[in-house]
């Protein structure tokens, strides 16, 4: 499974504002990620409607977080920001064209793991990501 480019810019901006000690400029944060303005203008409009940032216009503006980062799951969070989990064909029954639908196992297998792997993201919060350090000696093993 792979998410969007919108969630994992929609991750990238919370992680960044909330780390910050300032009111925080969508051009700062593109320049910092090498992003688009553009793309991250509609993350951030969004984020901001789903009321995770704060969003000051005018002199001294700039973006500010809305909920504390502890109470941010990020399961519910990658669930408002990808459009689908079809991650084969045959999830989607109006597109679907498989003539193995009805004689094939293979998709609830992939619903399961879907389901799982949302499951996973579930027991994490927005606090969690930014706290997870991993060591070079983990790395290096």
């Amino acid at each position: 499974m792979k998410l969007t480019l919108y969630s994992d810019y929609s991750l990238r901006v919370l992680m960044y504002v909330a780390q910050a000690d300032h009111r925080v400029q969508i051009d700062e944060i593109a320049k910092f990620y090498n992003i688009s303005k553009n793309h991250l203008t509609k993350v951030v409009n969004n984020l901001a409607n789903l009321g995770y940032l704060e969003t000051i216009r005018g002199r001294g503006g700039g973006l500010l977080m809305k909920k504390d980062p502890k109470s941010i799951n990020i399961g519910s969070l990658i669930k408002k920001t990808e459009e689908h989990f079809d991650i084969v064909e045959c999830f989607n029954s109006e597109t679907n064209t498989c003539p193995l639908i009805n004689r094939c196992g293979l998709q609830s297998v992939l619903h399961e793991a879907t389901l799982a792997y949302l499951a996973v993201l579930d027991k994490y919060t927005l606090d969690d990501i930014l706290n997870r350090r991993i060591s070079m000696e983990q790395v290096l093993i």
